[in-house]
C-alpha cells in the first residue's frame, strides 16, 4: 500500500471561512498560531465542525484491495475516481499462472492476508480469472470473476471533518486490518501543520 497526498486547501482558507462569520479578518495571521488555535477551537473545542469542511485533502492510494474499495464506499462524503477494470486488465493476459505458493509474484495483483490457506485460495482465482480473459471473454464480463483480494488505485478526494470520521472509526483496533493500515498511511501522508486537528481521531497504535 502507497498513499500520496496530491492536494490539500491552505490552514487560512478555514481559518478565513470562520473568521467571515465574525468579519474578524484584522485579527488573522495569515494561517499563523492564531489561525491554527482558531480552526482547532471553532472546529474541534466548540463542535462547529462544518467549518472543517473548507479544508479538502486529495490523496493517490495505490495498492489496496477492492474489499478496501468497498469499505471506502461506505464514507460517503468523498470522492472517488478508481483504476478501471474494463480497461486494466489486459495486463493480467500477458504473463502465466502462478504457482499455489508464487506469493511474491501473486502479490503484484492481490493483497495477501499472511494466511497461507487464504493467499493460495486467492492465487488459484486470479488464475482463473486469467483462464477466463486468455479465452476470449470480454473485461467486462470477466471482471466478475475479479477476486476480492485484487488490488486497485484511487485518487480520494475528502474534507477535514469527515477525514477526522474515516480516522476515528477506521483506526481502531476493531478495524479490519488493511483498513487500519490505511488510516495510518492517510494520518502519516497529511501535512505536519495539518495533523493537529487530527490527533484526537487517530488511535495511538501503542494502545
Amino acid at each position: 500500500m502507497e498513499v500520496v497526498l496530491k492536494h490539500n486547501t491552505p490552514l487560512d482558507v478555514c481559518a478565513h471561512a470562520i473568521r467571515t462569520c465574525w468579519q474578524s479578518f484584522d485579527k488573522s495571521d495569515e494561517g499563523g498560531e492564531k489561525d491554527k488555535a482558531l480552526i482547532d477551537r471553532v472546529g474541534n473545542k466548540y463542535k462547529h465542525a462544518s467549518t472543517l469542511e473548507h479544508l479538502v485533502y486529495s490523496f493517490y492510494i495505490q495498492g489496496i484491495s477492492r474489499a478496501l474499495l468497498q469499505e471506502l464506499a461506505r464514507h460517503r462524503i468523498a470522492s472517488l475516481s478508481v483504476k478501471s477494470t474494463r480497461y486494466t486488465l489486459k495486463e493480467l493476459k500477458k504473463i502465466e499462472p502462478f504457482a499455489k505458493d508464487d506469493y511474491e509474484g501473486a502479490s503484484s495483483f492481490i493483497v495477501l492476508t499472511g494466511n497461507e490457506d487464504v493467499d493460495s485460495a486467492s492465487i488459484q482465482a486470479l488464475n482463473n480469472l486469467q483462464t477466463l480473459l486468455k479465452k476470449g471473454i470480454s473485461n467486462d464480463l470477466a471482471k466478475f470473476a475479479l477476486p476480492e483480494c485484487y488490488k486497485t488505485e484511487l485518487t480520494w478526494t475528502i474534507n477535514a471533518r469527515s477525514l477526522q470520521n474515516f480516522l476515528a472509526l477506521r483506526s481502531s483496533k476493531s478495524a479490519l486490518w488493511e483498513i487500519r493500515n490505511l488510516a495510518y498511511a492517510l494520518y502519516n501522508a497529511l501535512p505536519q501543520e495539518h495533523k493537529y486537528l487530527f490527533s484526537d481521531s487517530i488511535t495511538d497504535l501503542s494502545e
